[in-house]
């Protein structure tokens, strides 16, 4: 069954959904929170936050490493994920991320200047890593903003939570309405 993963993104972990069908007969077939930045590490969750009190070059060190654990841990989560939903037979095809307002950044030292700025950074930081493990796999990466999600299918969406029961979580319906719109904008097989 051809199955996409959907994620929403957050400061150090992520929603993520499998899903196959289609919007009119959807399934979810996984759904669970990976942890997308180190615990271990101090300021992995907020790097952005943490790098403003720093001198330039030791702030571009420290989210620079930040992204790289990020990245891994987004890796090896989303690799994990696939290699067992194929084990069950699922064809595992493509991957939405959904994504923020969409505006572009300036460079590092005005970003560590704003505070808007760097929650808006650390937003696009989450999501970026989540794109990037993505395509390591291999698999297609679709950006579906989240300001245009459709109201109706979410309604649609939303009422999965009867048939699967709970946890059914916001970050939860909107990855899932991702997934479906990524499935669908998909050719077949």
């Amino acid at each position: 069954m051809r199955t996409v993963l959907g994620f929403r993104a957050h400061s150090g972990w992520a929603a993520m959904v499998a899903v196959a069908g289609t919007m009119d007969a959807p399934r979810v077939l996984e759904r669970r929170r990976i942890v997308i930045a180190d615990p271990e590490m101090p300021g992995s969750k907020q790097p952005y936050h943490a790098a403003a009190a720093l001198p330039f070059s030791k702030a571009e060190a420290l989210i620079r490493t930040a992204i790289e654990s990020s990245r891994a841990l987004a890796l090896e989560a989303m690799s994990a994920t696939v290699k067992t939903l194929r084990t069950q037979g699922h064809d595992v095809v493509g991957c939405a991320v959904l994504l923020g307002s969409g505006k572009a950044l300036p460079g590092l030292e005005r970003v560590l200047a704003s505070h808007a700025l760097i929650h808006t950074a650390e937003g696009e930081m989450f999501r970026d890593v989540l794109a990037f493990a993505a395509r390591e796999s291999r698999l297609p990466v679709t950006a579906v903003r989240e300001k245009g999600l459709d109201a109706a299918l979410l309604k649609r969406v939303d009422s999965l939570g009867k048939l699967i029961g709970p946890p059914w979580t916001q970050d939860q319906k909107y990855a899932t309405l991702a997934a479906l719109e990524a499935l669908g904008s998909m050719k077949p097989a």
